[in-house]
């Protein structure tokens, strides 16, 4: 009897270890659809009049209207949406890599012990040497962290 009670101990013990990280996958999952969603529906921002000029053809990149009768900046219908505040992510999607994790720069073994690997994927510095490198990172996988940079 007790043999019995002590094995179905055991096996509530092992679903709830489950259950646990089945909810903590979901949870993760569901913040990283979000994620991909909302860099979905944020348009492209780029230059006032690059689809007509051939010198903007090789810099896309945003640069605000300035003009004073200028459509784009008096947000008329038919032009590209400006960016503004309302496009940016919101705080706790911030700076996370693909992966789904928080992204952290480490420059020396000391670094990794206030860091959790469940939850951060590492980039080693670039002011490391070698030599300093290749013990970071024997040490970071010991650990068991992500190395982006290796």
């Amino acid at each position: 009897m007790t043999s019995e009670a002590a094995s179905t101990q055991m096996l509530s013990e092992i679903l709830e270890k489950r259950r646990s990280l089945l909810k903590a996958l979901q949870t993760k999952r569901k913040t990283l659809v979000k994620i991909i969603n909302m860099k979905m529906r944020r348009p492209e921002f780029l230059r006032h009049l690059w689809w007509k000029f051939d010198k903007f053809q090789n810099k896309l990149k945003w640069k605000r209207p300035r003009g004073k009768d200028n459509p784009m900046r008096l947000c008329l219908k038919g032009y590209p949406p400006l960016a503004r505040i309302g496009y940016r992510t919101p705080n706790e999607f911030r700076n996370i890599h693909p992966s789904g994790l928080k992204m952290a720069v480490v420059s020396s073994a000391r670094d990794l012990e206030k860091l959790d690997p469940a939850n951060y994927i590492i980039y080693i510095s670039s002011t490391v040497g070698l030599k300093k490198r290749q013990e970071l990172i024997s040490v970071a996988k010991s650990k068991g962290f992500k190395i982006a940079n290796e």
